[in-house]
């Protein structure tokens, strides 16, 4: 069984909470009532808005394919990165395809409760059509076709969340961490317009998803010459 190891990085819609319409800003400032803390102002914390799919766009989608056995298995990763969210889109959507095509399998750490609904809804509200691997809104949670490397922690325990650098930490696995984490990436797109850096965060993350999943599971991790890195065509 091939797996497609998925990863994406968000950013506000805008760079500042005043760039948004009126309506926008009245719409976010709605939201963040139910998520400031002490004296915050929607402003001042306009920039976590990238979370959120109807406030923030992706801006890089890292994937990694990973296919053959045990003894010559190869993670073939490719990253996606566009400040154009609807040509990002574009290029992502037959990518994803290809996995219902080829009887593949999606996998991502919380991938079921944030990569995947978000890119559904960039999707649909970029006037695009979603694959039909991504067409899940009748299903259960638990009916969902995507391997989840925080559910198989979890092991049931819906209260519990861990990130994935503290699951690299205590599997020993090398961290994505080493340069900057997700809580810098609007610094890094907004103030310092570095999209490669990001780029080349996301892409960490998808390598050490696989590696996490691959140690879960009582596998070897990979090795650096099974992972073959493919620029984005």
């Amino acid at each position: 069984m091939a797996i497609l190891f998925i990863d994406i990085e968000t950013v506000p819609q805008t760079e500042n909470f005043t760039d948004l319409s009126e309506k926008e800003q009245s719409l976010w400032q709605h939201k963040a009532s139910f998520l400031t803390r002490n004296e915050e102002t929607a402003e001042e914390i306009y920039p976590r808005a990238g979370i959120y799919a109807e406030f923030g766009k992706i801006v890089v989608v890292s994937l990694g394919w990973m296919f053959g056995n045990e003894k010559n298995r190869k993670l073939r990763v490719t990253t996606l990165a566009d400040e154009d969210e609807t040509e990002l889109l574009s290029k992502l959507i037959p990518i994803l395809q290809k996995v219902e095509d080829t009887n593949s399998v999606i996998c991502g750490h919380n991938i079921k409760e944030f990569d995947i609904p978000y890119i559904c809804r960039r999707i649909l509200v970029n006037g695009l059509k979603l694959p039909s691997v991504l067409d899940v809104s009748s299903l259960k949670p638990w009916q969902t076709p995507y391997l989840d490397t925080l559910e198989m922690w979890k092991f049931g325990d819906r209260k519990h969340y861990t990130k994935l650098d503290l699951l690299a930490h205590i599997f020993d696995l090398p961290t994505s961490k080493d340069d900057i984490d997700g809580s810098q990436v609007y610094e890094v797109y907004y103030k310092e317009g570095d999209l490669k850096r990001i780029a080349e965060y996301c892409e960490k993350d998808v390598v050490l998803t696989c590696q996490l999943y691959l140690k879960m599971n009582g596998q070897p991790i990979l090795q650096e010459e099974q992972i073959i890195k493919v620029k984005d065509e």
